[in-house]
């Protein structure tokens, strides 16, 4: 049985349902009386210069009862059916299938990105989320709802706009309201097949033209015989001014009744070839929910009436399309319950949502919202959402993570060049790439995946490098954007973080507070990352001191929890592994300049170890070195998050060696200029760092060795446990 509400069924249709249909709950909506709903009866009707019955064949009566909404428009669309599992990446386009492994287009021959057709529907150029995309098709074609969880820009309201292009066109509906004669603070509500709410609001205009234009004529002729009678009987033409005058306010007065009578489209789907796509990401509750509008004439007969008044929420233009929520966790609770219930009844009546609004004094009838919703979020999102909605959402839908990287395979190096096109295609403003543009960009997706075979699905950001870049060549006139362009908007496209970073680099190396060479005991070279993209220099010093009381580790440098952790877990491998008392020595490590963000993570534990073991040693770190990576406390370095960012920043700050974490070896991607201007070391436990970093030969292999005869078994065990396979923390 369907829901929809369509003025041509007869009511009795209500109850023809088979003994599934039976069986089944009905929305409230279903439950109403078929001829306030449904509309069995023409809103003129209540006119009462019109007949009770909208079947007697009157002029104004056919016009609407025999529209039919034009679907002839709609047949060249395809359903969800119509779509397959796999996506043509380049029809008409040449592959080399013997070079695409290794290249960087994937086989493609192309010149430009002029040569590459891009697909039409939205979710044929969806690119790398392919659980999600096939989710969304299921989603669409069984009305469920969807929450999408995962980082800005991967993908997630292309998705939702792809699913309203996937829904049938055919059961779009407009929705009107009507003034209620018996209480005019409950509108009536009526629904429609889309297109045929204008006609019906013409109808009603014209029908109230007629009557008025009776009435002007009727209100003149008064008026002429009022002062006709004046001039020539009385002989007082003032009065008969005066009395002409209030005879015109009774008829202006009363005038209003029948413009009320004119219907309020407030959801009109008429021109939509589509199922309607709501964004309400950020929305207040009058937006979501609807509203209905102020006015400050509320009695007297000056008053707006109050179905003129109602405005729709995004939830009920949404009706028989897609509602998407982008951030939900920053909806008001309250509106998050409301919200709820919209998705449970089907349906929602409009009222006042604030104190500039009409208040509870106006409430609709129930106005329907039959949407299906796209939640989505970062990872903190679904903390802050309401419990009952997200359960509803996952009781009646999916849920699905949105992926950050997607292997590096010649098919996904192609979708990327299309992936190009598509951006060039959706600007309408930029010149088209040239194959090595294309090629360069590819190689920044690669280098920003963080993972070596990987390419990221940051697509906003990555978008945001072809913009600048088309607008470099446009700047000058170019047919194509080049190579030359692509990074030179490599340049341009910085973030914030990492501007920063390089304007920090250059103002310590102004004041002389980096070190890079000879050797300082209890200083080190550490590494770590601004923002997602930026790499930095942050020397961490070391010092001993006679304790004042039990010997303790005090760190300073604004350090956050996980870098607190950090350090004590850095004190228990010192503990073990020196041969100082430390319950008479206090161990004070400053992270310098770490900033007023402080430092967060423990990527820094193998640069807290190397310089307290300095310090209490006596023994200089090599300055020409530069470190990252976590440590547990067995002395086995582990791998961490940023490594192409942070090699980049330890070569800017004149470094010429910087180690990592062995299981970080295969994610390093860093620049071509930077390759000859540093060294990278790999690194599985703490001794091999103390190999690498520190000087001063006798003191240091003495050390070294001692360490590896205390622990060889340990790292021996421990080996397996950060290969090359494990993959990185996002410290």
């Amino acid at each position: 049985m369907s829901n929809d509400t369509n003025v041509d069924d007869p009511p009795e249709d209500a109850t023809d349902a088979g003994p599934d249909e039976e069986q089944a709950q009905p929305r409230p909506q279903d439950t109403e009386p078929e001829s306030e709903r449904q509309g069995e009866r023409s809103p003129l009707e209540k006119d009462g210069d019109q007949r009770d019955d909208v079947d007697d064949g009157d002029e104004f009566d056919d016009p609407i009862d025999e529209f039919e909404p034009d679907s002839g428009e709609g047949d060249d669309i395809e359903t969800v059916e119509d779509l397959g599992s796999e996506v043509e990446v380049d029809p008409g386009v040449e592959i080399d299938e013997d070079i695409a492994e290794d290249d960087l287009l994937g086989g493609l021959k192309i010149d430009s990105t002029e040569e590459i057709e891009v697909p039409d529907r939205l979710v044929d150029q969806v690119i790398g989320q392919d659980e999600a995309r096939d989710i969304i098709i299921k989603a669409a074609k069984q009305r469920r709802h969807v929450m999408m969880i995962g980082s800005p820009g991967t993908g997630k309201s292309m998705l939702a706009k792809a699913m309203s292009q996937l829904l049938p066109q055919e059961d779009l509906q407009d929705v009107l309201v009507y003034h209620n004669p018996d209480d005019g603070n409950e509108p009536k509500v009526r629904t429609v097949p889309a297109g045929k709410g204008e006609q019906i609001i013409d109808a009603h205009k014209e029908e109230a033209r007629k009557r008025n234009q009776m009435r002007s004529i009727l209100m003149w002729i008064i008026v002429a015989i009022i002062l006709a009678y004046a001039i020539l009987v009385v002989g007082n033409i003032l009065l008969g001014i005066l009395a002409a005058g209030i005879v015109w306010l009774i008829f202006r007065y009363t005038n209003r009744g029948s413009d009320a009578m004119v219907p309020n489209m407030i959801v009109n789907n008429g021109d939509k070839r589509t199922a309607p796509f709501e964004d309400a990401t950020g929305a207040h509750a009058g937006a979501l929910l609807g509203d209905v509008r102020h006015d400050p004439f509320q009695s007297g007969g000056m008053e707006t009436p109050s179905h003129d008044r109602v405005e729709p929420g995004s939830i009920h233009q949404a009706n028989k399309g897609v509602l998407f929520v982008d951030e939900i966790n920053t909806l008001d609770i309250r509106t998050q319950q409301k919200l709820m219930t919209a998705i449970q009844e089907g349906e929602f009546a409009i009222t006042g949502q604030s104190e500039r609004s009409s208040g509870a004094m106006v409430q609709t009838e129930p106005v329907p919202c039959d949407f299906i919703m796209i939640a989505a979020g970062n990872l903190d999102a679904m903390e802050n959402m309401h419990p009952a909605l997200r359960n509803r959402i996952k009781g009646y839908g999916y849920e699905v993570y949105m992926e950050d990287t997607i292997e590096d395979t010649p098919e996904m190096r192609r979708k990327y060049a299309r992936f190009i096109a598509q951006e060039v295609e959706r600007d309408g403003r930029l010149p088209h790439f040239t194959d090595d543009a294309v090629e360069e960009v590819i190689l920044e997706a690669k280098r920003r995946s963080g993972r070596k075979n990987h390419l990221t699905l940051h697509f906003r950001t990555l978008g945001g490098l072809v913009r600048v870049a088309g607008d470099i060549a446009r700047s000058e006139d170019r047919e194509f954007t080049t190579r030359e362009d692509v990074l030179q908007a490599k340049g341009r496209s910085r973030s914030i973080e990492q501007q920063l970073a390089d304007d920090y680099i250059e103002r310590r190396k102004d004041y002389e507070l980096e070190v890079a060479e000879g050797g300082v005991e209890g200083r080190v070279n550490g590494l770590a990352v601004m923002g997602e993209d930026s790499g930095i220099m942050l020397p961490v010093m070391a010092e001993i001191a006679p304790a004042q009381g039990g010997g303790q580790v005090i760190a300073t440098g604004k350090l956050k929890e996980m870098a607190e952790e950090s350090v004590q877990n850095v004190s228990a491998i010192i503990k073990k592994f020196s041969d100082v008392d430390l319950s008479e020595k206090d161990i004070h490590i400053q992270f310098v300049q770490a900033g007023q963000q402080g430092v967060d993570g423990d990527s820094a534990s193998i640069t807290v170890a190397t310089a307290v073991i300095s310090a209490l040693e006596d023994i200089p770190v090599d300055q020409t070195v530069a470190m990252t990576g976590s440590l547990s406390v067995r002395g086995d370095v582990l791998p961490v998050g940023g490594v192409t960012h942070k090699i980049e920043a330890a070569a800017k700050a004149g470094c010429t060696k910087v180690i990592i974490p062995k299981a970080n070896e295969q994610d390093v991607m860093i620049e071509d200029e930077y390759e000859e201007m540093i060294e990278i070391i790999p690194c599985s436990n703490i001794s091999e760092v103390l190999d690498v970093a520190l000087m001063g030969e006798p003191k240091k292999d003495s050390l070294v060795d001692r360490l590896k005869s205390i622990t060889s078994n340990a790292f021996e065990g421990s080996q397996g446990s950060v290969g090359s396979g494990s993959n990185p923390s996002p410290q």
